[in-house]
């Protein structure tokens, strides 16, 4: 009766198989059948009740990792690289909630986005808001902050309130919202189908114009708040003969700081000044070598900041290449808006685009409880956080139409599983490399990790080609949160650099954890 009753749960999955009239009168599947299941997204090894908003979405905004793009509007690098609006429209199509825009006084008054001091192509600020509003809900209803890097005059600042208020209309933010969520900001259902502004604001007590001494730069941040250090290597960076920049303060405009709400950027100064003076509604942007001195050196700290206020981490001005760091470090600390170069392709936005899959794709990840809760001591760079660590089984058993070079030589494959955590869980195995043969290799390759905070962790399955000796190239890879990996013979579903499937590329896996 049990076994009928198995039967009868499964047919409806093996009939949308498309299995021949005799297996089905028989309740059995046939070897090709079975193959389809077993490729299906029912054993996917993500879990396919994560491909959905799951997470509870009525926490305050600090709660939750919030995908971030940096420079936004580049397609390139960042010296000689082109603007485009089509950047804005693939960051958010790839769940992207937060994106920045670097505004500059244009001509005629049109205030114009592109990377200052270079010879990065110009696109129009009123094209990038136009852009925005029309694809900013499209794969996602959770807000979006529009991170503004402005270096604009008064006056074209002016202009750019406008823009942003006739042409998102009901979709800005422009008042503080009567929200009932735990905590001091809102939520992102709270927030939901709405556009905030992230930029300096003028302090409350003054808003007129003889009052300048109680005014604010407007600038975002990432040229002011860099150490010296960091500035000197950003400019030995670049070619002799590029123009050095000269620092120039910027005054807010009143009409642009009326819509800044909830996002008030203003400067770190340090983890106890930030305790005693910063609002919950302000927040902090510092490059990535600023963040790493001190996730390394006062990690506890770091977390608690991240518990109250909104923090953002962006690429290190010498990355004249766009290249990207490795986020994990910075969501192991709390840090929200981690902020990466989406044109730049590679293991950061793997992991990225991995990380941000979870929870429906839809931009917003609630933190672990270890980084929320007030009730318990997390320091990342320790490494001892549990009495008894999850063991993880991975056993690589086999892949199936490995995409082949353009030469057309077969591959020599081999697997590299890689484990990114706290610092003590990030590891990488490899399997032995099967000689010739791109259509099914072998390997059956057992993997045991020892992971002490898997709800930090991420896991990436890297296939390659042996090139050489010591050499190698990249073939496909998928990367999964260890909250999403489902349990026992599992098909890997592989992707190429930029992200795209190569189905029907695919791993075949037994996941085990305990």
């Amino acid at each position: 009766k049990q076994e009928k009753h198995g039967q009868d749960r499964f047919l409806p999955v093996f009939s949308s198989l498309l299995l021949p009239p005799p297996a089905k009168e028989k309740r059995s599947m046939t070897f090709e059948g079975f193959l389809r299941y077993m490729e299906s997204k029912d054993c996917c090894v993500f879990d396919q009740a994560h491909t959905s908003v799951y997470q509870d979405m009525d926490q305050s905004l600090p709660s939750y990792f919030i995908s971030s793009s940096h420079n936004t509007y580049l397609t390139g690098d960042q010296l000689v690289g082109k603007s485009h609006l089509f950047a804005y429209v693939s960051a958010l199509r790839k769940g992207c909630r937060c994106l920045e825009i670097d505004c500059w006084d244009g001509p005629d008054m049109e205030p114009v986005v592109y990377h200052g001091y270079t010879l990065t192509t110009k696109i129009l600020f009123k094209d990038v808001i136009t852009t925005v509003e029309q694809h900013a809900f499209e794969v996602s209803a959770y807000p979006v902050i529009l991170s503004l890097e402005n270096h604009c005059s008064k006056e074209q600042q002016e202009v750019m309130a406008q823009y942003l208020i006739s042409i998102l209309g009901d979709k800005l933010l422009t008042a503080p919202l009567d929200h009932s969520t735990t905590g001091d900001l809102p939520s992102p259902n709270d927030l939901k189908y709405k556009i905030l502004i992230k930029n300096k604001k003028l302090k409350r007590e003054t808003k007129t114009e003889d009052a300048e001494g109680a005014e604010e730069s407007a600038d975002e941040g990432e040229d002011e708040e860099e150490d010296e250090d960091e500035e000197d290597e950003d400019q030995q960076s670049k070619p002799k003969f590029w123009p050095t920049r000269k620092k120039k303060k910027v005054v807010v405009a009143e009409a642009l700081s009326d819509l800044v709400i909830y996002t008030r950027s203003v400067k770190f100064v340090s983890f106890s000044h930030s305790k005693d003076n910063q609002n919950c509604y302000e927040n902090t942007s510092m490059a990535e070598k600023k963040a790493r001195k001190l996730a390394k050196a006062s990690g506890l700290d770091f977390v608690q900041h991240n518990q109250k206020f909104l923090s953002r981490i962006y690429p290190a001005g010498s990355r004249t290449s766009s290249s990207n760091f490795n986020p994990q470090e910075f969501w192991n600390v709390g840090s929200q808006l981690v902020a990466l170069n989406f044109q730049s392709l590679g293991l950061p936005m793997d992991l990225n685009d991995g990380r941000f899959q979870d929870n429906g794709g839809c931009g917003y990840i609630l933190k672990p409880v270890v980084l929320t809760s007030s009730q318990r001591s997390f320091d990342p760079s320790c490494s001892q956080h549990s009495l008894k660590p999850t063991h993880l089984l991975l056993k690589v058993i086999s892949g199936s139409n490995l995409p082949v070079p353009r030469s057309g030589k077969a591959l020599d494959p081999f697997v590299r599983v890689e484990t990114h955590g706290i610092a003590c869980d990030s590891h990488r195995r490899c399997t032995s490399t099967v000689k010739n043969n791109s259509l099914g290799p072998y390997w059956d390759a057992d993997m045991n990790f020892s992971i002490s905070v898997p709800e930090l962790c991420l896991i990436r399955f890297c296939v390659k080609d042996q090139t050489g000796l010591l050499s190698s190239e990249f073939v496909g890879q998928y990367t999964v949160p260890f909250t999403s990996l489902k349990k026992g013979y599992r098909w890997v579903p592989l992707r190429s650099r930029d992200g795209c499937s190569l189905d029907p590329a695919s791993l075949f896996v037994f996941v085990w954890y305990s």
